[in-house]
């Protein structure tokens, strides 16, 4: 399950975010149950906007992640796993600074990452890649590829991205515009939502 976090602009305080992330989390738990998904499900929080998080975003994060946990469910953040920025000689990579700052909070990362290398791009091998071949060693889920290709990251991927610049799946007909992003994960399961 996914859900879609909020964006800097919609924080005005720290204490405001705090209060936001806690409130998302009930949305977020009660939607999963509204929904039939069993206690300890993972809920991916989509955390779009990258680079080091300011202190309005680590408080909605955090909340978030703790209301989440607080409701049963397991916390989980879809997060860049691309080096965003370099602060006095250090990269800044969003799953990194999120996972140094958590604290005691257990955490699943679902990073993107569809620089290439490491991604081989628009590609579905019969060995899928790790989540850890990302570049994010605890990542439990990787985006390696997405629809349409970002030409100003993924450039020197290889030209296996259809000529629109969008990933298909095999065996589909282009001409239906199927387009998908690709993942891999460390399970078939990932949110572990399916009832046993």
């Amino acid at each position: 399950m996914l859900f879609n976090g909020r964006l800097f602009n919609e924080l005005k305080s720290v204490s405001y975010a705090s209060k936001l992330g806690k409130s998302d989390a009930q949305a977020a738990a009660a939607a999963a149950r509204r929904e039939g998904f069993p206690a300890r499900t993972v809920i991916f929080l989509d955390q779009e906007q990258g680079g080091r998080m300011l202190p309005e975003q680590k408080a909605y994060i955090y909340a978030w992640v703790d209301g989440v946990t607080a409701g049963g469910f397991r916390a989980g953040i879809y997060c860049s796993g691309i080096s965003a920025a370099k602060e006095g000689g250090e990269d800044i990579v969003t799953a990194d600074d999120i996972r140094q700052n958590a604290g005691a909070r257990k955490i699943v990362f679902w990073v993107t990452n569809d620089a290439c290398p490491p991604s081989p791009g628009c590609a579905f091998p019969k060995r899928a890649p790790s989540p850890a071949d990302s570049g994010i060693r605890f990542a439990e889920v990787w985006q390696y590829a997405q629809s349409p290709k970002r030409p100003e990251v993924a450039a020197s991927c290889p030209a296996n991205y259809n000529p629109d610049g969008n990933c298909y799946p095999p065996g589909i007909d282009v001409g239906q515009h199927l387009h998908i992003d690709v993942n891999t994960a460390t399970t078939a399961d990932p949110s572990q939502g399916r009832t046993p």
